[in-house]
């Protein structure tokens, strides 16, 4: 039996689920779901409050559909989406505090650091930072945000997102120091 497919391209898919059929929008939700889980992951350590994020999270692309225009990135603009949810979830469960102390003089580093971890080890180093410093290190490092606009987004100013920044890269060169010590039997 052949298989014939029914949309060409995303874009026929896009449109169909922006009009409410519930199997372009299952085609969607099936495609983009395993990243956009880990996109809400990197935010959020508990997986069931990750999960649901996510589900809410899809429950407003599908809703807002019709506000993509086919310009960029359509998995760009669902990861925002997610991205904002998450940021939502920790400001209602008041898990996002950010310490103020500024550094005024801090130096913008590089990670030196050559390892051989693993993802989930690397991920568990970061689910170890303070909400404040996990959230702008995920926002800056892995996300790519400027910080001006992780200021806005936070409702922070530039220069809390650099301290946040600066102090979560210390803490996890300091912890992966020390991993990296007890893996090779120096401690």
């Amino acid at each position: 039996m052949k298989v014939i497919p029914l949309f060409k391209n995303e874009s026929q898919l896009i449109a169909r689920a922006a009009k409410n059929h519930r199997g372009s929008q299952e085609r969607l939700y099936a495609k983009y779901s395993p990243k956009m889980l880990s996109v809400c992951r990197m935010y959020i350590k508990d997986l069931h409050h990750a999960e649901e994020v996510m589900l809410n999270g899809f429950f407003k692309v599908f809703a807002n559909l019709s506000s993509f225009k086919n310009e960029g990135s359509f998995e760009g603009w669902v990861r925002k989406i997610m991205i904002r949810e998450s940021i939502s979830f920790l400001r209602s469960e008041r898990f996002l505090n950010f310490q103020e102390n500024g550094l005024e003089n801090y130096s913008e580093s590089t990670n030196n650091i050559q390892s051989g971890m693993e993802v989930e080890e690397i991920q568990s180093l970061i689910d170890a930072l303070p909400e404040g410093y996990r959230v702008v290190f995920v926002m800056y490092a892995v996300e790519g945000y400027k910080h001006h606009e992780i200021a806005t987004l936070l409702g922070i100013t530039e220069g809390t997102s650099k301290s946040q920044l600066f102090k979560a890269r210390k803490m996890l060169q300091e912890k992966l120091s020390i991993t990296e010590n007890t893996s090779y039997g120096t401690t």
